[in-house]
């Protein structure tokens, strides 16, 4: 899960591209990038750490231009490198820059077929540099000479979705002659865009969230559809096609549930009325499980897990109340590598009040469960804060599969709920009880918002992978690689790889 934006201005960007990752910081905390377009020519500037800490006066007044990407990055294994932020850049054919949002799920095969059949290196380890190598090479093979026109870049889009697989949503820029924005035949990853209209023209801004669409000024347009390709031309035309043989709108459950701002519109849905009907199906669920007068109050994990909460409450008639208070400078805990980081976060990020707790039996609900790690810690600081006793409640069912398009849920050991029933769960995060929302609640909970959101990526959850090409073996060489990575170098996972997709095809 990565923040992406791209945008077309009459006007320089710089500020523009800035502002709007800012909104999307949540999307990533691990590095961020720039790269603007001038006279055919690319400015970039890219490092590790926040939005705020990359870019400096300096850095802002070399990037030049009327149009340019950005990226906040959001670390899964083996990418935290300076080298893995992005945007990435290619200089054949004319020029690409690009931003990626999202997990390839055959990289290693596409590695391997630029270094044997595109001629083409690959210089770090990242999936966004495989992608922008083979858009660069099917750009290439669309044109002819040194003329580029909306054909030729569809054409091109298209070839990506045959080859490529897994969750992509990409903004990019082609030197001297426009920005091209494309999303995966699933619509697994967001992607939106807006329009700005002013008296020299049109402008548009395409990101990740609505959100900064909206706190840029721009005006929602729509959400890019699964497979569809835009393209806006220097001459800031919009030109838009449908790319893909076959799409099908599967967005990730786990954007509504944690991933994204709650004032974002996703796909049609609200996130923020996602998130309440989650809480509503949630009471039903607790309702079942309690006696009137169990729980004497209701409390949210801050933030994303509000308004689940306030719903809960209210439709079951106990009484809200907040018992932990967020410090706000403090990272996402679930975006933060090591559990040992993440154990310490715990504690500088919420502090309790303790007259909310003592002698109370507590309801404590969150948004998921993922390694268990702040779940315990959180209730160890509900009980030394006075409570008698202290539930749990997660608005997301049991995390019991690995994630392979985007979010950092790679390996099956390292999820709590794996191999473990709810009541050993409960055990191991020290709860006296623990309530889990219903796989089919989650994905009503979203379809409520919008009916026409009927198919979901919910592979975390239910362990359907909606692109088909994930098996067994593929999930079990991922594990190795994320408990070797210096017994797997990157040529042998690639030909390992290579032949696990060869004999699945078969």
């Amino acid at each position: 899960m990565c923040g992406i934006v791209g945008v077309v201005s009459h006007n320089s960007v710089n500020q523009l591209l800035y502002d709007a990752l800012l909104l999307l910081q949540h999307r990533g905390q691990d590095a961020a990038g720039i790269a603007t377009s001038h006279s055919s020519m690319f400015s970039m500037h890219k490092a590790n750490g926040l939005v705020r800490d990359v870019f400096r006066t300096r850095n802002m007044r070399s990037l030049q231009g009327n149009s340019g990407i950005g990226h906040c990055r959001y670390p899964t294994a083996g990418s935290s490198s300076e080298e893995e932020a992005q945007p990435f850049y290619v200089n054949a054919p004319f020029g690409i820059t690009l931003a990626h949002n999202g997990n390839l799920t055959n990289q290693a095969q596409l590695k391997s077929e630029m270094f044997r059949n595109d001629r083409r290196h690959i210089n770090t380890d990242s999936d966004s540099e495989v992608l922008l190598n083979v858009l660069a090479h099917e750009i290439q093979e669309s044109t002819t000479g040194f003329t580029l026109d909306p054909d030729n870049v569809f054409k091109a889009v298209q070839a990506v979705h045959r080859r490529v697989r897994g969750a992509y949503a990409v903004v990019a820029q082609i030197a001297g002659h426009g920005l091209l924005a494309f999303r995966d035949p699933f619509g697994i990853r967001p992607l939106c865009i807006g329009i700005n209209e002013t008296e020299q023209g049109n402008e548009y801004l395409i990101a990740s969230e609505s959100v900064a669409l909206e706190g840029m000024g721009f005006r929602f347009l729509r959400d890019i559809a699964p497979g569809e390709a835009v393209f806006i031309d220097n001459d800031s035309m919009l030109h838009e096609r449908q790319c893909a043989d076959n799409p099908s709108l599967n967005p990730c459950a786990f954007e509504y549930v944690y991933l994204a701002r709650p004032d974002s519109i996703l796909d049609g849905a609200s996130v923020y009325a996602t998130r309440l009907k989650m809480g509503e199906y949630l009471a039903d669920k607790v309702r079942k499980e309690f006696q009137a007068g169990d729980i004497d109050v209701v409390m949210p994990i801050p933030d994303s897990s509000r308004p689940a909460a306030i719903q809960l409450a209210l439709k079951l008639g106990i009484e809200y109340r907040e018992g932990f208070i967020k410090n706000r400078y403090i990272g996402r805990t679930f975006l933060m590598p090591g559990q040992a980081i993440r154990r310490k976060s715990v504690r500088q990020k919420l502090n309790a009040i303790g007259s909310e707790f003592k002698g109370k039996n507590v309801l404590l609900v969150d948004d998921s469960i993922v390694r268990g790690t702040t779940s315990r810690e959180i209730v160890n600081m509900a009980r030394e804060a006075g409570a008698r006793n202290v539930f749990f409640a997660s608005a997301a069912p049991p995390v019991l599969f690995p994630n392979v398009y985007g979010i950092d849920m790679p390996t099956r050991d390292e999820l709590i709920a794996y191999g473990r029933s709810t009541e050993e769960v409960c055990r191991e995060i020290t709860a006296d009880k623990l309530v889990y929302q219903d796989v089919d609640a989650l994905k009503r909970s979203i379809s409520d918002c919008n009916p026409d959101l009927k198919n979901f990526e919910a592979s975390c959850f239910d362990g359907i992978y909606v692109t088909g090409d994930v098996t067994a073996d593929y999930l079990n060489e991922l594990e190795y690689a994320r408990h070797h990575p210096k017994d797997a170098p990157a040529e042998d996972a690639a030909r390992t790889q290579l032949n696990l997709n060869l004999a699945t095809a078969e």
